[in-house]
């Protein structure tokens, strides 16, 4: 495949394309990882991984304009594209197009729970299909030459959370996996709703902690839970990297803390009206583009969470931005309701 993507919107952080690296990642969700949340995540961090939306094989293979679907912005680099599908022809096909349009990682979704992606033997129920992802994943591989990694549960259903999990593994290890990121619950396909399964099943944690024990060799990240860097540390000192999901999205001032905290690094934004302020521009093109005010602030709505004036950002956002002709003024006047503080460290 020769067909790049042309990034239609940029934003100026003075940074150049760090390397990649797993140490601390954003979890793919759906609805949540767009590239407007991507790139509102790059005014916070300039390390952490990010990762898409799962997009399934059939979307990117079939889907028009394909912009939709792997479109970004060249800061939202180190970014790795999610993959749903389980026919390893397929699978190869879209990891080429994802290399050719210059994503960093592709990743294979053995995780998501919901009966939509099952009846297509996609995600959490292809943990029961051990030699089917080695298939893909080896397939995957010769196509390309940029990572390909796997993001899995510990288990579905009846499964055992010892004997099954180090059978999959070891039969994905095999095909030349080398980079695994668990979510430490178990999956039930059965009984439990996506939601449901983000929450119900306990968080097993000592078991992704014994995997990497055993697995020294592999590359092993955890997923699950996470609310605070603190936390994360800790989960270090057991396995290689730590992603995390929803709080990242529903209280996005966590990442500002990423890059001092895993990187050494000063993040690119010193206050939370710094990262607002580094999103007008961005903005501004993506009104200009024809998106709408709240498609893209809808991921910023958490930035001022338990601060003064957070509620008030809130609520006039989230009533005057779907409104036609919502403009930038919108935005501006938002942020003129949260009163401007001195920067508060990240713990």
């Amino acid at each position: 495949m020769t067909e790049k993507a042309t990034a239609t919107t940029r934003m100026d952080t003075g940074t150049t394309r760090p390397a990649l690296d797993r140490t601390f990642s954003v979890a793919p969700m759906m609805d949540w990882t767009t590239r407007d949340y991507r790139v509102f995540a790059r005014t916070l961090t300039r390390r952490a991984l990010l990762y898409t939306e799962m997009v399934t094989t059939g979307a990117i293979l079939h889907g028009s304009p394909r912009e939709r679907f792997l479109g970004y912005d060249e800061v939202e680099h180190p970014i790795a594209l999610q993959l749903g599908g389980s026919d390893p022809g397929e699978l190869a096909e879209c990891a080429a197009i994802a290399e050719a349009w210059g994503y960093d990682e592709v990743n294979l979704n053995v995780g998501c729970p919901s009966d939509r992606v099952q009846n297509n033997l996609i995600g959490a129920c292809l943990m029961g299909h051990p030699d089917k992802v080695a298939d893909a994943v080896r397939a995957m591989r010769a196509a390309v030459s940029v990572p390909v990694t796997v993001k899995c549960r510990i288990g579905i259903d009846d499964q055992d959370e010892d004997t099954d999990l180090e059978r999959f593994i070891a039969h994905v290890a095999d095909a030349g996996c080398e980079t695994f990121i668990v979510h430490a619950r178990k999956a039930w396909l059965q009984g439990l709703s996506p939601k449901e399964n983000r929450d119900i099943p306990p968080l097993n944690y000592p078991r992704v902690h014994r995997l990497k024990a055993s697995r020294p060799e592999l590359h092993i990240g955890i997923n699950g839970g996470l609310k605070t860097l603190e936390a994360c540390r800790y989960q270090l000192h057991h396995v290689d990297s730590v992603m995390v999901g929803r709080e990242a999205y529903q209280n996005p001032w966590l990442l500002a803390g990423v890059d001092q905290a895993f990187y050494g690094e000063p993040g690119p934004a010193a206050s939370r009206h710094a990262a607002a302020r580094m999103m007008r521009p961005y903005i501004a093109r993506r009104l200009e583009e024809g998106a709408k005010l709240n498609h893209i602030t809808r991921h910023l709505l958490g930035l001022f969470q338990g601060q003064p004036g957070g509620r008030r950002f809130r609520r006039h956002l989230s009533e005057n931005g779907h409104l036609d002709g919502a403009c930038l003024r919108v935005f501006d006047d938002a942020l003129s309701l949260v009163p401007e503080r001195a920067p508060i460290a990240t713990t």
